[in-house]
């Protein structure tokens, strides 16, 4: 039976609304439940090469400008997740990780894919999903939002 926003880390998972204009993360956040693992973010300029590209269009390339990239984010795979990623899928969000005892936070703005990816299965039957984000905006270490229970 699933336990409602618990987590097997330290570190805990938030997530919030996120408007264009990335003034940064002063809204409310909702806990993410049942959170595996929080991938690391490497914010070392990845260089392309464009005077090979001919076409014009191709040489801005979503993702691959600073900070851009994707992150992952493990979540246990049961009812109560699957329903919270679906509910947010295709959309731009903020996301708070945190730890309870730390004053400070990281905020990151990330669009979660259109579909959800197939669970693994992995010992003693634990499904998980791996869910690849695509970073918006690293907004970095701030003032934490604390953020309420989940639904």
């Amino acid at each position: 039976m699933a336990v409602s926003g618990f987590s097997t880390l330290g570190m805990e998972l938030g997530m919030g609304t996120w408007s264009a204009s990335d003034t940064g993360p002063a809204n409310a956040f909702t806990k993410m439940g049942r959170i595996n693992s929080i991938g690391g973010i490497n914010l070392s300029q990845e260089s392309i090469d464009s005077s090979a590209i001919s076409d014009l269009v191709s040489q801005s390339v979503e993702g691959r400008s600073d900070p851009g990239g994707e992150w992952t984010v493990t979540v246990n795979a049961t009812d109560e997740t699957i329903a919270e990623w679906t509910a947010i899928k295709g959309t731009t969000k903020w996301f708070e990780v945190y730890h309870p005892s730390m004053t400070k936070a990281w905020f990151i703005a990330a669009a979660v894919p259109a579909s959800l990816p197939l669970p693994e299965i992995g010992q003693n039957e634990l499904l998980t999903m791996e869910v690849s984000l695509v970073i918006k905006t690293y907004h970095g270490l701030d003032t934490k939002v604390t953020p309420t229970a989940p639904l």
